[in-house]
């Protein structure tokens, strides 16, 4: 599966053509070949498979707060954030994110892929300690690699495995990475354990709010926030803007020094062409929304618990939910690809995750909810979902733990 290509002058001009078609026959036969499936502005399927948690994307407030900006600015940002492309809406959305976020200060990137590699390589050193939670999204292992510091693995939101981590190097200066809430599963982190560890070992907690933000605590303020802990010294939050907020970027929050910091020396900050002001001016206005929006978190937390209950009784695997990712067991990846396809079919987009997207090989259908779906769409969605599944993910469901 990971052939390298041919070192080029070594073979014929097409050979690493021939290498690339013989690996992606192996995914194909490992049922790991991906599709790009065109959305037109008018799809109809009910959607299961997106990020919109609260239904802002196409929020008439969102909408005409991004016109506005397109009116004024135009299309995009003109250069990078220390050329020409900061405006006032850059300036006005950090500010309103530092507060939502209960943090002295926080920047914002073009995605919440940059913001990761931003958030890691600011904190690291070659001389650091960082560890990793073992389900941790794919952006934060692939920053890990570029700041070449020693990277563990810990269990997946294991305290105890934590500490004896912390334990088995003392004096190292160290960098605990985790979610906050889990973009494959949905399950919360014990964020306050994973704290208390951290600040007794003196390491520094970096927590991805991308999945909770919008959707859990106070106002929307993410998981830290539900637990307390939002805006203390030792902790960096990035999440991003392309969820809850509907929109598209990431930021990065915590100290007004880690900000200056980054603003001097982030390499995906000071040479990325800056965030385009009508998306900008849009999540300002997703963000206002969402934070007085606890009707839209109540059904987020209303329709999950529904969900769970509807795909158990159908003898599907599937735990429960703590925000608005609903993880459903397939037996295969072959298997999850087939059960994608019906739903289609029977007009329900679901997200179809198999490795490498998943931290532990297992195959499953993710689905998400948006509050912005009529609510009995979004039953007979589910339905759908139990109503095409395979027989053997009902068995694979009912297996023993």
């Amino acid at each position: 599966m990971n052939q390298e290509l041919p070192h080029p002058g070594s073979h014929s001009p097409s050979a690493w053509l021939s290498t690339l078609e013989r690996r992606a026959e192996l995914r194909r036969a490992a049922g790991l070949r991906r599709t790009l499936v065109t959305r037109d502005a008018d799809d109809q399927l009910c959607d299961l498979a997106g990020n919109d948690y609260l239904g802002l994307s196409r929020h008439p407030e969102v909408l005409a707060a991004a016109a506005a900006a397109l009116r004024d600015y135009g299309l995009g940002a003109n250069g990078s954030r220390l050329v020409r492309g900061s405006t006032a809406e850059h300036a006005a959305l950090e500010s309103e994110l530092a507060e939502a976020l209960h943090t002295p200060a926080a920047l914002v990137y073009s995605s919440g892929y940059l913001a990761n590699l931003a958030a890691m390589a600011a904190l690291t050193s070659a001389r650091t300690l960082l560890i990793l939670d073992a389900h941790a999204h794919t952006s934060l292992i692939d920053a890990a690699r570029l700041t070449r510091a020693e990277t563990l693995l810990a269990p997946h939101s294991d305290p105890t495995a934590l500490a004896e981590l912390l334990e088995g190097h003392p004096g190292r200066r160290a960098v605990v990475v985790i979610e906050s809430l889990y973009s494959v599963d949905g399950d919360c982190a014990p964020v306050a354990e994973l704290h208390s560890i951290c600040r007794r070992h003196g390491a520094l907690l970096l927590v991805d709010e991308a999945h909770a933000v919008g959707v859990l605590g106070p106002g929307g303020g993410g998981v830290l926030a539900a637990a307390g802990l939002a805006g203390e010294p030792d902790i960096v939050v990035t999440a991003t803007l392309s969820k809850a907020l509907g929109g598209a970027g990431g930021v990065v929050a915590g100290s007004a020094q880690l900000i200056a910091h980054l603003v001097d020396t982030s390499r995906p900050f000071i040479f990325d062409t800056a965030l385009a002001p009508p998306v900008v001016a849009g999540v300002r206005a997703a963000l206002r929304l969402a934070r007085g929006s606890e009707q839209l978190r109540a059904e987020v937390a209303l329709r999950a618990e529904l969900a769970v209950a509807r795909l158990h009784a159908g003898g599907l695997g599937v735990a429960a939910a703590a925000g608005g990712v609903l993880s459903v067991l397939a037996p295969s990846a072959a298997a999850a690809t087939e059960w994608a396809t019906p739903c289609r079919e029977h007009g329900v987009a679901v997200g179809c995750f198999r490795p490498p997207s998943t931290p532990d090989k297992q195959s499953r259908l993710r689905l998400t909810i948006n509050a912005g779906v009529p609510r009995e769409h979004f039953v007979r969605a589910i339905d759908v979902v139990v109503q095409t599944a395979p027989d053997a993910a009902r068995q694979w469901g009912k297996a023993p733990a």
